[in-house]
């Protein structure tokens, strides 16, 4: 398939430009809620905005009241959301969670998918358990009780966890830390009692949490897909993550990358543009090169897994890596040539630094995508 977008999805990236550029604009939303240490590190109102838009529904199937389409169309909501530094819940909410909620039942997408689609919910997805993105091992436990299960553990930095109307927890039913099978994904409300959320503000200013279960009691509803058949869900959500939040260093790359040019247009050394320096081009033509490389590795990751391809997870892989490399030589460029203005804050460049570091992090860094590439190529 071609690595550009179709008519349909052209007029869809318009609409989220413009959207995203007069609503999601640095000064009336980041900065905004960071100044006033807002406790969600997003506006409430910009994301019934999303809903009124249909954007909070993008990957929800049209039978559910959705927009029924893919996660091309999600990595443009994202791109712009990127391009912007949008505070905003759509990654935790409307591609994670929303992917774990298409394998639940009746009971609980009808439970939890309107407050999505309408914007008034949100919601946050708990699946690390340490300092590092590791999926591999889940500790919480699940544990049989009466017709339900009772939770008990720790997760670590659930991004909007203490906001959410709903947290997707991986928890262990069976078997040892470390084995593939025995997870199962639960649907934990946000009033479920012996639940508590120790926030932290993370440097790109949003809000996560540490988040405790010491006895969650949770009914038989909770649970999304088959009890200890969580694994092939929980790989899918994180599958679409990744995609996700590589869209949305993609739209950080491009963001950082434009206000760089347009600074070289703008800002005179020694009675020249400062964009008139070979040097200075050269830079700016490699940093434009690599951007839109990752950008491909991106296109083409949502692609194949909107296509059901066996390979998207090895070139979600392969773009969280690649965007993670793009976007770090963006922000850094970006700093750099603006020069020691760059490091204040009162230019915009530095803030995509912030977000680049913490999408860096997010569902894993470029190192552990890195090693997941070699190791799915046999290496």
């Amino acid at each position: 398939m071609p690595l550009y977008h179709d008519d349909d999805q052209a007029m869809l990236a318009d609409s989220a430009s413009q959207f995203m550029r007069e609503e999601g604009a640095i000064a009336k939303q980041l900065r905004h809620w960071r100044d006033k240490d807002c406790k969600d590190g997003f506006g409430h109102e910009l994301w019934k905005q999303f809903g009124e838009m249909g954007f909070t529904g993008i990957l929800v199937g049209e039978d559910d009241g959705g927009l029924g389409m893919g996660h091309v169309e999600a990595g443009i909501v994202l791109e712009e959301i990127g391009r912007n530094l949008t505070p905003s819940p759509f990654l935790a909410s409307s591609v994670l969670a929303a992917t774990a909620l298409q394998h639940g039942g009746d009971e609980v997408r009808g439970r939890y998918l309107p407050g999505l689609i309408s914007g008034d919910s949100v919601f946050a997805v708990a699946i690390d358990e340490g300092a590092k993105h590791r999926p591999e091992t889940i500790r919480t436990k699940a544990e049989k009780s009466g017709n339900g299960f009772k939770l008990s553990g720790r997760k670590d930095f659930v991004v909007h966890g203490a906001s959410a109307d709903m947290i997707v927890v991986a928890a262990r039913t069976s078997g040892s830390d470390d084995d593939k099978d025995g997870i199962t994904l639960f649907a934990v409300p946000k009033d479920a009692a012996n639940m508590s959320h120790d926030a932290v503000r993370l440097v790109d200013s949003s809000m996560a949490t540490h988040t405790t279960f010491d006895g969650v009691e949770l009914d038989g509803d909770a649970v999304i897909g088959e009890v200890d058949g969580g694994r092939e869900i929980l790989d899918k959500v994180l599958v679409a993550g990744r995609v996700g939040s590589a869209a949305e260093g993609i739209g950080v790359a491009r963001g950082a990358m434009d206000m760089t040019v347009d600074y070289l247009k703008q800002r005179k050394q020694f009675g020249k543009l400062i964009g008139e320096f070979q040097a200075l081009q050269h830079r700016a033509a490699h940093l434009y090169s690599e951007v839109e490389i990752a950008r491909a590795a991106v296109i083409k990751a949502a692609q194949l897994l909107d296509g059901g391809s066996d390979k998207a997870d090895l070139m979600a892989s392969v773009a969280k890596a690649k965007v993670a490399a793009a976007a770090g030589l963006a922000v850094r460029e970006g700093v750099q040539m603006h020069g020691g203005i760059g490091m204040t804050d009162e230019y915009d460049i530095g803030l995509y630094m912030k977000r680049d570091r913490a999408l860096q992090e997010f569902l894993g860094d470029r190192y552990y995508h890195a090693g997941r590439v070699a190791e799915m190529s046999g290496y």
